[in-house]
């Protein structure tokens, strides 16, 4: 297994990298709520790009990503197409017009229901890309240090820093356990038949839970051992203050809030309408 391919921090020697935990997971839920409460495709448009140009900007490796944004692209396939396939008339009552680009009866294609679903679409493109971002740029430990700093008890801190180093731990173990049971004869891949794949993904499902579970016994004895949580107040290894390039992203978050607000009242509600 390919180290590159673990979904997980990533060392790297950039601007993203460098930015403090805080401020990187401030700018990603800010943005990611607005870019889900409004439908205006200008705005969405441009944080897509944005977004893409931030991805590119971390000098991420294919490899590091290939899998997850397969599945995530097929996920939002199949998720437009149960749009239109259950309410393909949703477009054009949420715009007021009907302009037919395709007839079909039932499933009529028109110019809002399509305009609808591209707006849809670049909601994924918004929020995906920085999703990962914050993943494969954010080293557990200097995230916990960071929320312990805002005042937030150590214990959550902690947590939420197992739980992003969890992450890879659980792919290199299914990856290994993948291995093991292709050793053992089971053919797992796309030429296999779907009802041997299946049996294949319960022999892989059920070992990394057990062992997943033997791993959160082992994490928690190790911490009472330790006597984790006996204290109010706790030091870190790993520590990274604020910088006013942190202090930018954080104000970029909040204007880029604001003009959601802004086209809330200037559309005069979610929907930014091309049509009337």
């Amino acid at each position: 297994m390919n180290k590159q391919s673990i979904l997980g921090y990533q060392p790297q020697d950039s601007f993203i990298h460098r930015l403090n935990a805080t401020a990187k997971l401030f700018f990603f839920l800010l943005v990611s709520i607005a870019c889900m409460t409004t439908f205006d495709t200008r705005f969405l448009l441009f944080v897509a790009l944005f977004s893409l140009i931030l991805f590119k900007s971390a000098h991420l490796k294919w490899q590091q990503v290939s899998f997850i944004i397969k599945f995530i692209a097929l996920f939002s396939l199949l998720n437009l197409i149960a749009i239109f396939i259950f309410q393909p008339t949703y477009g054009q009552e949420l715009y007021g017009s009907r302009h037919i680009l395709l007839a079909a009866g039932y499933f009529t294609l028109t110019s809002q229901e399509l305009f609808y679903l591209v707006n849809v679409a670049l909601k994924y493109f918004c929020t995906v890309p920085l999703a990962l971002l914050f993943l494969l740029t954010t080293d557990p430990s200097a995230f916990a240090s960071s929320l312990n700093k805002l005042k937030i008890s150590y214990k959550i801190s902690y947590a939420v820093a197992l739980a992003l180093r969890y992450i890879p731990d659980i792919q290199a173990t299914y990856w290994d356990i993948s291995a093991a049971q292709q050793a053992r004869g089971y053919e797992l891949s796309s030429k296999a038949k779907l009802s041997t794949r299946l049996k294949g993904a319960i022999n892989i499902i059920l070992p990394l839970i057990f062992s997943s579970l033997e791993r959160i016994n082992t994490i928690s004895t190790a911490m009472q051992l330790r006597r984790f949580g006996s204290k109010k107040t706790r030091t870190w290894y790993t520590q990274r203050p604020f910088k006013a390039s942190d202090w930018f992203v954080i104000i970029l978050a909040i204007v880029l809030f604001g003009i959601t607000l802004y086209l809330f009242k200037l559309n005069h509600g979610r929907f930014y309408d091309p049509f009337n």
